[in-house]
């Protein structure tokens, strides 16, 4: 029975618009394949790279958890919240759209590009009230381990967000073995190589690969080279 999907970085969805460069591995926007529409409740996956000065006007959204984490650079925020931060490498953001909202999203910097990953998850419950979080991680916390940075608890680890999810960064050096055993075993796993490349059960990754895996108690990974990755795990349905 298949339990597995795999996804190679070149076969992503890809839009040039000169100041933007990104990345679909999900359905987005101008990019539409029916057989890469979610993983489970893992809607949007998006690898965007922002020119200096540039980003996205004021735009809504609603009944969706929204995670942003900076690769590389800073990004400027602002919502109807009332929310006005920067977001940079080491942090991760979090908004809970709910009943609605609007938000704009710049690189901070005029001259230097802005690298992220923005993560949409289907919620739990809806029509929640909006809200805004964003947190400094202690980087060394992911060295050659699991660095939980989102949960579905307030009080964990990371942010929260309005569902039975649970994200981890990890930087691995070449050779070294993790292995993460799941939460909740009725849920999945997607893992996204940032860097370098893995190997997870018999399958090899290599940088911008994603995984997605089911039907599993636990995952052993493996780094083929220095690695960094990111492991989604999320309910199925």
């Amino acid at each position: 029975m298949k339990n597995k999907i795999i996804h190679i970085a070149n076969t992503r969805g890809f839009a040039d618009h000169g100041w933007l460069k990104t990345h679909h591995t999900f359905s987005f926007a101008n990019y539409y394949d029916n057989e890469r529409v979610h993983f489970g409740m893992l809607r949007v996956l998006n690898d965007d790279w922002i020119e200096g000065g540039m980003g996205f006007g004021t735009h809504p959204h609603d009944n969706m958890e929204i995670i942003t984490i900076p690769l590389s650079g800073a990004l400027a925020h602002r919502d109807s919240m009332g929310n006005h931060s920067v977001i940079q490498h080491g942090e991760v953001q979090v908004m809970s759209a709910g009943t609605g909202i609007t938000h704009s999203e710049f690189n901070a910097h005029e001259t230097e590009p802005v690298s992220l990953l923005q993560i949409w998850v289907f919620p739990n419950q809806k029509e929640v009230k909006p809200r805004y979080d964003q947190m400094k991680l202690d980087l060394s916390a992911r060295k050659n381990k699991f660095q939980q940075i989102v949960s579905p608890i307030a009080a964990d680890d990371g942010v929260w967000i309005h569902q039975n999810a649970w994200f981890h960064l990890a930087d691995m050096d070449q050779n070294l073995k993790l292995e993460y055993a799941l939460k909740d075993k009725m849920n999945g796993v997607y893992v996204f190589v940032i860097k370098g490349s893995v190997q997870i059960n018999d399958e090899t990754l290599e940088e911008r690969d994603g995984m997605g895996i089911w039907n599993i108690e636990k995952l052993d990974i493996k780094a083929v080279r220095d690695a960094e990755i990111l492991l989604m795990e999320v309910p199925m349905r």
